[in-house]
């Protein structure tokens, strides 16, 4: 028999760091929330599929599927209605304050859920800015905050595609007599059909697996498939019908996902033509365009701002001070929201680096082997198709136990496993393409001169990654610091994270614990925004250095 050769035998050995970490920490957890949703067991109350199904036709269940999709498509509706025409402004025309405009688009896709929830709660409550619509709990207000967090979504892909076409076709057709209008809806946006289409299919994930949004904004009144996990196993302890919800939304994602992958639009090639400055009319068209995205924008960072600097008596920092101090004697909490912060930072380093462990040694095996990189690749992208509700609700019915002969009930070890989880897809999307990029032949030219396949790993393409792995655990970071639809089901009362901090003191009355969730919200946006700055510039410096 010929021997495997060492490349292959690191390959495979290599490989064995994602099979088991995602084999433990998420085959494991999810396997069992679907097999259970299904059949049950003797702790869920009936051991058919009887059980699954008395759970799916009962009234709450229905209820919430149904709101689930209505939010998921008028997410989606309103997140195109604003983001085509920003993206029109923003790639067919260059003006001064573009880069500044299209950067403050950006940044809601990155701040924590849990951050745009308390924004537009601040901003919508009965004490708020805008109090007065009568909006609080209501789908609108959960409507507009899930158009608040995607618009960047359909900027980025829809904008990148019509930066690609020639505006040559569209003059040409105004040329013929086609008026603007017209030129628009016979020329351009058959043209962008696909990129139109692969946003709205991503978009229409994210919508569908807005949890905290909807925890937050929609209270009792409004609830989804993913809340009413967190309600059967929080309020009523009814696992069963939460490990079936559970399935239904593995089952819900799923379909979004094969309709983005369906939908995907083809990589645009590069600009035909740069873009030009506005003339005459064009000027009025880019600012009515930018006008409600930008109110949009700006109104719920405003009202979260003022509600967390207004007290009982006018307005000051108490409630800022009350976050690193003892907690009111009114409050929610046990400990101040410091510790929380403090506890935040720590989960999402530990989540960082098992996920930087896992993510970097994916992307290099990925880059290397076809056939066994398609597979391996898929296994790391399987995260993606489950709801962070449901791989904390899986860790939660599997990891809360001793295991191989370690004791994790309440561990907070559960905290940052779970956060790891969820970011180790979107950081493995981010390293394998630049892993892709090495060139094989540098790889070839360092084991010609007899460097070993360990030795090639840290001195050919170790280098290489430095910049695109400087970014990816800084978004990794950013990921699970504000994670919370997992974190939620697993973090101990005694020891909440900054999210699952902010929404208990939301979900109790009093000036309290509402100013103090408004502070430490602010606080985790702008914990948040530092990393992120810091990625840019670690990832430019060391680019640089490169």
């Amino acid at each position: 028999m010929k021997p495997w050769p060492a490349s292959a035998r690191l390959w495979w050995a290599l490989a064995g760091v994602p099979v088991l970490f995602l084999g433990l920490f998420f085959l494991w957890p999810a396997g069992t929330v679907i097999v259970r949703g299904l059949l049950g067991d003797d702790g869920f109350g009936g051991g058919d599929l009887a059980g699954a199904l008395e759970v799916l036709t009962r009234s709450r269940t229905l209820h919430a599927i149904g709101t689930t999709v209505v939010l998921a498509v008028l997410g989606t509706l309103g997140s195109l209605l604003l983001g085509i025409p920003t993206a029109w402004a923003l790639s067919r025309f260059s003006w001064r304050g573009a880069r500044t405009v299209r950067a403050l688009v950006t940044v809601p896709f990155v701040l924590p859920t849990i951050v745009v929830a308390a924004a537009f709660s601040a901003l919508f409550s009965r004490s708020g800015l805008l109090g007065g619509l009568g909006l609080d709990q209501s789908m609108a207000a959960i409507v507009l905050a899930l158009v608040f967090f995607n618009i960047s979504v359909v900027v980025r892909i829809v904008g990148g595609a019509w930066e690609s076409l020639s505006p040559r076709m569209d003059d040409a057709a105004r040329t013929l007599g086609a008026s603007p209008a017209r030129a628009l809806a016979r020329v351009t946006l058959p043209a962008l059909r696909p990129a139109i289409a692969s946003a709205s299919a991503v978009v229409l994930l994210f919508c569908s697996t807005s949890f905290a949004l909807v925890l937050v904004l929609g209270g009792s009144r409004i609830r989804t498939v993913e809340t009413e996990i967190y309600l059967q196993v929080n309020q009523f302890l009814d696992l069963r019908a939460a490990a079936v919800l559970a399935l239904v939304q593995v089952v819900f994602v799923g379909i979004a996902l094969w309709v983005s992958a369906r939908a995907r639009a083809p990589r645009p090639p590069a600009a035909v033509e740069p873009a030009r400055a506005p003339r005459g009319r064009e000027r009025a068209g880019i600012a009515l365009a930018l006008g409600p995205t930008l109110l949009l924008l700006a109104l719920p960072a405003l009202a979260l701002v003022e509600r967390s600097l207004r007290t009982v008596d006018g307005y000051g920092l108490d409630h800022y001070r009350d976050l690193f101090g003892d907690p009111p004697a009114r409050s929610t909490l046990s400990a101040p929201v410091w510790h929380a912060a403090v506890t935040s930072l720590l989960t999402a380093a530990v989540a960082t680096a098992m996920a930087a462990v896992v993510g970097l040694v994916t992307a290099v095996l990925v880059s290397r082997r076809a056939r066994r990189a398609s597979a391996l690749e898929s296994l790391v992208m399987l995260p993606l198709g489950v709801s962070a509700v449901v791989v904390g609700l899986g860790v939660l019915l599997t990891l809360n136990r001793s295991v191989l002969g370690v004791d994790l009930r309440g561990s907070w070890w559960l905290v940052p496993v779970a956060q790891a989880v969820v970011a180790l897809p979107l950081m493995v999307r981010a390293l394998v393409p630049a892993a892709r990029a090495i060139d094989p032949r540098l790889r070839a030219a360092a084991a010609t001169l007899g460097a070993s396949p360990w030795r090639v790993l840290w001195r050919v393409d170790a280098p290489l990654l430095r910049s695109a792995t400087a970014a990816s655990l800084a978004f990794a970071f950013a990921i699970a610091m504000g994670e919370f639809g997992a974190t939620a089901f697993v973090a101990r009362p005694d020891r909440p994270t900054l999210p699952t901090a902010i929404a208990r003191l939301l979900s109790r009355p009093g000036i309290d614990n509402v100013g103090m969730a408004f502070a430490a919200s602010v606080l985790l946006a702008a914990l948040t925004a530092a990393v992120m700055l810091a990625s840019e510039r670690l990832r430019t410096t060391v680019g640089a250095e490169i």
